[in-house]
C-alpha cells in the first residue's frame, strides 16, 4: 500500500508542472548574417569530405559487380571445358 501511495504521489508531483516555470518563447531571436555564413562555411566543409567518400563507395561497389561478373565468366568458361 505504501509503494502504491508513494507511486501515485510521485506521479501527481510529476505532472504538476506548470508552463510558469517554463521559458518565455515570446520573444523573437534573429540571426546575423555572420552566422548564417558560419552556418554556410560549415555545410561547405562537409560537403567537401563526403565527395571523396561517396566517390570510393561508388568504386567499391564496380569492383565488387566487376569481381562478380568475372568470377560468372570464369566458371561459365569452365563448365564449357568439362
Amino acid at each position: 500500500m505504501k509503494t502504491r501511495r508513494a507511486l501515485l504521489y510521485g506521479t501527481l508531483f510529476m505532472m504538476s508542472a506548470t508552463p510558469a516555470l517554463a521559458v518565455d518563447t515570446t520573444r523573437v531571436y534573429s540571426s546575423g548574417i555572420l552566422i548564417f555564413a558560419f552556418l554556410g562555411f560549415l555545410a561547405l566543409l562537409l560537403l567537401v569530405q563526403l565527395i571523396p567518400s561517396i566517390i570510393m563507395l561508388v568504386g567499391m561497389i564496380k569492383g565488387l559487380v566487376n569481381g562478380v561478373q568475372e568470377n560468372q565468366k570464369a566458371e561459365a568458361a569452365e563448365t564449357k571445358r568439362q
